[in-house]
């Protein structure tokens, strides 16, 4: 009986011991690829295997790694459950090890389900208030900015950790040749402007630190002769490149940054400015009465925010709403005398005083003092921006912090 042909009747079946080539895979899924990764670190060992490590969970220094996509298509995706099928909050305490930026920016790149997690603004308010432990903001407002306003806490609280040690100190103390009331950041805290009783307002390139006094003076605004105002400059406030510039002679003048400080405009006014608040839509300026016992030295408005410092120590928050200020709420945060400068931000409170000191608060509700500076001098102004803080000196100098990024 004659058989069928089979594989071993073709003699070249037994000379050739090559496997045949295999299809080509197709494109992997970058969702699939995240969720089996996340997926096989993190779910549970099967029975009588050692169990694998996480580094998600056992450190947050290793979340970079742990976050890396590609290495999906080294293993075989693990059959059980793991990260995504966790309950929320499980989720959140995991983030909270991971630095703010890295939660914001890199998770929602992983799936989806972190996506939606991250994007969700209550996440962010937990984690706020997980940090401050206090009620947070003063001013309630539906569209506020919690992943921004965590970043900033975070960072805020990171900078003046031990007291903010880790910030680097210079005193600049040639440009002006009376007290300074005033001080400006412009830039992300390149560039800095300075208003003096010498009448001037001088611009300062804090990208120089540390080089010689005249590479870090650039110039006084203005073109008068010998000065920028023909009183004591006792204000500054800025919107992008413009800046305006409020002083006893009681007039605003505006200021073209973007056209080497060129001045555009000038408001004349019936009182000295002592404080002003410069936004797209609204300038906000502060004057001198004598009438009143009690009256505002300084201000910070960050809508629809408005934070002052009174003559008397105090701080008052104002909520804007119809076009109109209300005091919300008056805090005492331990200044003995007038409370001569004021930056509020999302995350970040700080204060200067006639009684020698600066502080740095946490903006709650009331504010939290993390960290109190001794003076030889009273400090008349403070402003922040990026990683710089400068504060203005009776002492005829600028104090300046700055942290590594």
């Amino acid at each position: 009986m004659e058989l069928p042909p089979g594989p071993f009747d073709n003699p070249r079946a037994w000379d050739d011991d090559s496997e045949p080539e295999p299809e080509p895979e197709p494109e992997p899924d970058p969702d699939a690829q995240a969720e089996a990764y996340v997926a096989r670190v993190l779910s549970p060992p099967k029975p009588g295997l050692a169990a694998p490590r996480a580094p998600l969970l056992s450190t947050p220094a290793a979340s970079l790694g742990a976050l890396e996509p590609k290495a999906a298509s080294k293993s075989p995706t693990a059959g059980t459950p793991g990260l995504l099928s966790l309950p929320p909050e499980l989720l959140l305490e995991i983030c909270a090890y991971l630095d703010a930026r890295l939660v914001l920016f890199v998770l929602p790149r992983v799936c989806h389900t972190l996506r939606d997690l991250v994007r969700d603004h209550v996440t962010w308010r937990l984690r706020a208030q997980r940090r401050v432990r206090a009620p947070y903001p003063v001013v309630e407002e539906e569209d506020f900015d919690w992943p921004a306003a965590c970043i900033e806490l975070e960072q805020h609280l990171a900078h003046w950790a031990e007291d903010g040690r880790r910030a680097e100190y210079f005193c600049l103390a040639d440009g002006h040749f009376a007290s300074i009331d005033t001080v400006l950041l412009l830039q992300g805290g390149t560039l800095c402007l300075s208003g003096s009783r010498d009448r001037n307002v001088n611009l300062w390139d804090l990208r120089q630190l540390g080089a010689e006094p005249s590479q870090v003076l650039v110039k006084a605004l203005g073109t008068q002769q010998n000065s920028t105002h023909k009183g004591w400059v006792w204000s500054l406030a800025s919107q992008d490149h413009r800046v305006c510039s409020g002083s006893w002679d009681s007039t605003v003048k505006l200021w073209d940054m973007a056209a080497d400080g060129q001045q555009f405009g000038e408001i004349k006014g019936r009182a000295a400015v002592l404080c002003l608040s410069y936004r797209p839509d609204i300038l906000v300026a502060g004057t001198y009465d004598k009438k009143l016992d009690s009256y505002l030295l300084c201000m910070s408005y960050q809508e629809p925010q408005l934070w002052t410092g009174d003559n008397g120590g105090l701080l008052h928050v104002f909520a804007s709403c119809d076009g109109c200020f209300q005091l919300v709420r008056s805090f005492d945060v331990g200044h003995r005398s007038q409370i001569t400068g004021i930056k509020h931000s999302l995350g970040a409170l700080y204060t200067t005083s006639t009684d020698k000191t600066f502080r740095v608060h946490v903006p709650t509700d009331p504010p939290r003092t993390i960290c109190t500076r001794n003076h030889h001098n009273v400090l008349n102004g403070i402003c922040a921006e990026g990683d710089v803080v400068v504060a203005a000196s009776g002492g005829l100098s600028l104090e300046v912090w700055r942290f590594q990024a």
